[in-house]
C-alpha cells in the first residue's frame, strides 16, 4: 500500500489526532487510524473536521523528507461513525451536551454499536448506565431530542464535507429549513454561519450541481472578493483590479465578471462610481459607499453648524428637560487657562485653544509629544466651563487607559453607543442622539468607516467632536482610513504635535519610535544602565527563540522584579508573522510548553488550550460583549458540557465548544493585533524571514505598545530592512475626496 507512490488511492478511518491547522489555508496535517490498518499522516486542505469523525480520503502517498511517508489528500468525504471509538469520540466531542468524553466511554461502554440507536429510540435505558442519575439523564435526553431533529442536516452536510461543529452552528441558523437554504442558494452561508467562508459555500455548491460560471456563483464569487478586500482595508475595488481576482478565484473570463457585477448593481448590493478609464470604476459593497457619503456629509455638518458653546445665549436641547437655561460659555476665556494642573508649550496652549474653538478638531502626533498633557488640560477647561463631555476608544484596553490617564470614565465606542444587539444595534443614533456638549475620541486611527458612521449618527449637530490619534500607526483593521482622510482632506482643522518633551527625551522607547519615523538608526541601552529599550542581536531563528526563552524566564523577571508565573501578564510577545519558527502559531506552542504544560485541556484544530492560558477574543462578538484583539485568561473548561470560561479583567465571558474556534492563544500575537494595546514589557522579534512584513509602520507601531521595555531579538540585516522600508498601506477609499466635496470650501490648512 504504502509503496504505491503518486497512484491514486482512498483509505478510511477515524481522525484521532488534527497535529496542525491553518486558520486560513486549512491546510491540515491529522492522524488517521484506517479502519483495519495502521495510522496514517494524512495531509492536505482537510476542512472543516474534528477528532473523532471517520472520513474517507482519496489521493497518494508521498514520502516527505522530514517528516516521512504521508498521504496526500486530494479529495474526502465524510463517514457516519461505525466502530466503537468512533461513537465514543462522536459523543464525546462536545455535540451533545451532557455528554462528555467521560459518559461516552460509559454509553458505549454499556450498548456498543448499538449506542445511537438506543439514545434515538430507547433513552430511558441510559439511567441503568454508572453515574447517569435522572437530573443528567433529562440533560443528555433533552440534548439528544434537540439533535434528533437535525439529524437528517447533519448527515446531508457531512456528507459534503461540513464537519460537526460547523453543522450545527448552520442548524442553529437554519433550523429545520437548513437543507432548503442550502440547496436554494449555499453562498448565504458565507454571510450569515461565522466559520463558512466561500471556499466552504462553493464545495457545498458543486456538490448539488452550482459549478462553473453558473449567474449565482459568479455574483457570489465577486461579492466574495468585495468582502475580502474590505477585511483588508479598502472601501471599494477597481473594476480592473476586481475582474482579475473574480477569474481567478472562479476560473471563468472576465465577460462573466462585468454581467455579475451588472446584475448585482442593479439589484442595488454593490455600487459603480464611473471612472473615464473604465478598468478604473469603483466598485463598492454598498454599505461602505453609503458610510462613506453619511461621514462626509456629517463632518460638513459640524463643522458648518454653530456650537452651543458660542454665540448667542442659548441651551441645550437636553437642558430643557431638567429646566436648566445657561447662556454662552468662553471657552478661549483666559481665565479658564491660568493655573491648569499641567504647564502647556506654546504650542499645546495654540492647540488647546483651537480644540475648544472649532467643532471638529484632530489632535495627532508620535509617542511623547504631549497628546495626553494636552488631553487632560483640555478635561480642566471643561469642567470649569462646566460644559458636559464624554469620553471613548475604540477597545476595550484603549478606553482603559484613558480613564487611567484622565481620571474620567471612557467607555468603549460601543458601550457609549448602546450597542445592543438583541435590540437591533445602536441604541444611539440621529433619533436618539447623545446628549454632551463635547465628545472625545482617543486612538482614533483604529476607528474604521463603519464605526465612524455610527458615532457620527449619533451626534448632536452643536456637539463638538474631538479626533486624538497617532496617524503614523497602523490603519484600523476595517475598512477606511478615516483618521488620515480627514487628515489629508485639509476640511479639518487639525493640531499635528512633534516636539518630544524633556521627560519623554529620557525614554528610548520615545526616541526611537521617532528615529524609526525618519528612517534613522535606533539609539540601544548602555550596558552599564539599564533603560527601557534593548537590541539583543542573533543571527538564526533558532538563537532569537532561544533567547526569548531565556529573557522570560530569567532576566526579564529579574528585571520587573516579579516571579516567572506572573511574567506572562507582563510580557506581550509581537511578531510580525502568523507562520514560521517564529510566528504566532509556533511561539504560542513554545510559550505555552514553557509556562503552563500542563493541566485541564481540550483539544481544537491542532491547539492545545488549558487553563489558566492567556488567549485572545478573535473576532467581534457583541452578544458576548468582547471584540477582536481583547486579551483574556482562561479560567475553566467543562468537557462534559463543552465549556470553556475566560476572564476579561473580572468579567468572565463563557464559549460553548461550536465557539472555541473565538478564542485563540495569546502569549504571542501579531503586530497587526496589538493596535489600541499598550503592554508594560513588549518582547519583539525580527528575523530576515519576515521581510514581506519588514516595513517602518510595523516596526513604529509594535515599538509604541510597550510602556516600561522594549526589547528586539534579532539580526541588525532585519532591524535595517523594517527601518529602510517606508511602505506605506494605501487603501481604496474616497472619504478624502467625499469631505472636499461636501464642504465645498478653501482649505483650512495644518497648524503647526
Amino acid at each position: 500500500m504504502a509503496e504505491q507512490a503518486n497512484q491514486l488511492t482512498s483509505i478510511q478511518g477515524t481522525i484521532s489526532r488534527i497535529t496542525y491547522q491553518h486558520p486560513e489555508s486549512h491546510y491540515t496535517v491529522a492522524r488517521l487510524d484506517e479502519d483495519g490498518g495502521p495510522a496514517a499522516t494524512v495531509v492536505g486542505v482537510l476542512f472543516p473536521v474534528s477528532e473523532g469523525e471517520e472520513i474517507k480520503v482519496t489521493g497518494v502517498w508521498k514520502r516527505h523528507p522530514r517528516f516521512g511517508l504521508q498521504f496526500q489528500v486530494d479529495h474526502w468525504t465524510k463517514v457516519d461513525p461505525a466502530t466503537l471509538e468512533g461513537i465514543e469520540k462522536y459523543l464525546g466531542s462536545g455535540l451533545i451536551k451532557g455528554i462528555g468524553p467521560t459518559y461516552a466511554k460509559r454509553l458505549v461502554g454499556a450498548f456498543g454499536l448499538d449506542t445511537l440507536r438506543v439514545l434515538s429510540d430507547e433513552p430511558l435505558r441510559i439511567l441503568d448506565v454508572d453515574g447517569i442519575g435522572e437530573v443528567r439523564a433529562r440533560r443528555i435526553m433533552e440534548a439528544w431530542q434537540s439533535q434528533r431533529g437535525m439529524q437528517d442536516v447533519m448527515v446531508f452536510l457531512q456528507g459534503h464535507g461540513v464537519g460537526a461543529s460547523l453543522a450545527l452552528r448552520i442548524y442553529r441558523v437554519y433550523g429545520a429549513n437548513t437543507i432548503a437554504q442550502v440547496r436554494e442558494n449555499p453562498y448565504a452561508l458565507a454571510q450569515q454561519v461565522h466559520g463558512i467562508g466561500f471556499l466552504l459555500a462553493d464545495r457545498l455548491a458543486g456538490h448539488i450541481g452550482i459549478r462553473g460560471d453558473f449567474p449565482m456563483r459568479v455574483q457570489a464569487g465577486v461579492l466574495h472578493v468585495l468582502r475580502e478586500s474590505a477585511e483588508r482595508g479598502h472601501c471599494y475595488l477597481p473594476l480592473g483590479a476586481l475582474a482579475k481576482s473574480a477569474c481567478q478565484l472562479l476560473e471563468v473570463d472576465d465577460e462573466r465578471i462585468d454581467i455579475a457585477v451588472e446584475k448585482l448593481a442593479e439589484r442595488g448590493e454593490v455600487i459603480m462610481q464611473s471612472e473615464r478609464d473604465p478598468h478604473l470604476t469603483r466598485v463598492y459593497l454598498v454599505n461602505l459607499f453609503e458610510a462613506e457619503q453619511r461621514v462626509a456629509q456629517a463632518v460638513a455638518r459640524l463643522l458648518t453648524t454653530p456650537s452651543f458653546l458660542q454665540g448667542e445665549r442659548r441651551s441645550r436641547p437636553w437642558e430643557k428637560d431638567h429646566g436648566v437655561t445657561r447662556g454662552a460659555v468662553d471657552l478661549l476665556s483666559g481665565a479658564l487657562f491660568t493655573d491648569l494642573p499641567i504647564n502647556l508649550d506654546p504650542d499645546q496652549v495654540s492647540a488647546a485653544r483651537r480644540a475648544l474653538q472649532e467643532k471638529v478638531f484632530v489632535i495627532t502626533g508620535g509617542p511623547g509629544t504631549g497628546k495626553t498633557t494636552l488631553l487632560m488640560s483640555l478635561l480642566a477647561i471643561l469642567r470649569r466651563a462646566k460644559v458636559t463631555f464624554a469620553l471613548a476608544a475604540p477597545t476595550g484596553r484603549a478606553a482603559k487607559r484613558m480613564t487611567e490617564s484622565t481620571g474620567e470614565d471612557a467607555a468603549t465606542l460601543h458601550r457609549l453607543l448602546e450597542y445592543t444587539p438583541r435590540e437591533g444595534g445602536f441604541q444611539r443614533n440621529a433619533d436618539n442622539p447623545l446628549q454632551v456638549d463635547v465628545i472625545i475620541v482617543d486612538e482614533a486611527s483604529m476607528v474604521d468607516i463603519a464605526l465612524m458612521d455610527h458615532l457620527l449618527a449619533a451626534i448632536e449637530p452643536h456637539t463638538h467632536l474631538i479626533l486624538v490619534g497617532d496617524v503614523d500607526q497602523l490603519p484600523s483593521v476595517g475598512p477606511g482610513s478615516v483618521l488620515k482622510d480627514l487628515i489629508d482632506s485639509q476640511a479639518v482643522p487639525v493640531a499635528i504635535l512633534r516636539r518630544i518633551f524633556r521627560q519623554d527625551q529620557q525614554s528610548l522607547i520615545v526616541v526611537n519610535a521617532h528615529r524609526i519615523l525618519q528612517g534613522q538608526n535606533l539609539e540601544f541601552s548602555d550596558a552599564r544602565e539599564r533603560r527601557d529599550f534593548d537590541f539583543i542581536a542573533r543571527e538564526s531563528e533558532e538563537q532569537i527563540l532561544e533567547t526569548i526563552k531565556e529573557l522570560l524566564r530569567e532576566r526579564i523577571p529579574q528585571w520587573l522584579g516579579v516571579s516567572p508565573d506572573d511574567i506572562v501578564q507582563s510580557v506581550q510577545l509581537l511578531t510580525p508573522m502568523h507562520r514560521g519558527l517564529l510566528g504566532t502559531m509556533q511561539l504560542n506552542r513554545d510559550l505555552q510548553s514553557l509556562f503552563n504544560p500542563t493541566g485541564q485541556a481540550i483539544e481544537r484544530a491542532g491547539m492545545t488550550l488549558r487553563v489558566r492560558d492567556k488567549v485572545m477574543q478573535l473576532r467581534n462578538n457583541y452578544d458576548k460583549g468582547v471584540f477582536n484583539g481583547d486579551l483574556g485568561k482562561i479560567v475553566s473548561i467543562d468537557r462534559e458540557d463543552g465549556k470553556i470560561r475566560v476572564d476579561y479583567d473580572e468579567r468572565i465571558v463563557e464559549y460553548e465548544s461550536d465557539e472555541w474556534d473565538e478564542i485563540s492563544l495569546a502569549y504571542a500575537t501579531s503586530i497587526h493585533k496589538s493596535q489600541g494595546s499598550e503592554y508594560p514589557v513588549v518582547v519583539l522579534p525580527l528575523h530576515t524571514s519576515h521581510y514581506i512584513m519588514l516595513y517602518r509602520s510595523i516596526l513604529y507601531t509594535a515599538v509604541t505598545r510597550g510602556k516600561r521595555l522594549v526589547i528586539v531579538v534579532g539580526s541588525h540585516k532585519a532591524l535595517a530592512m523594517a527601518i529602510r522600508n517606508v511602505r506605506v498601506e494605501t487603501r481604496n477609499t474616497g472619504l478624502k475626496e467625499r469631505l472636499v466635496a461636501a464642504l465645498a470650501t478653501p482649505s483650512i490648512g495644518m497648524l503647526f
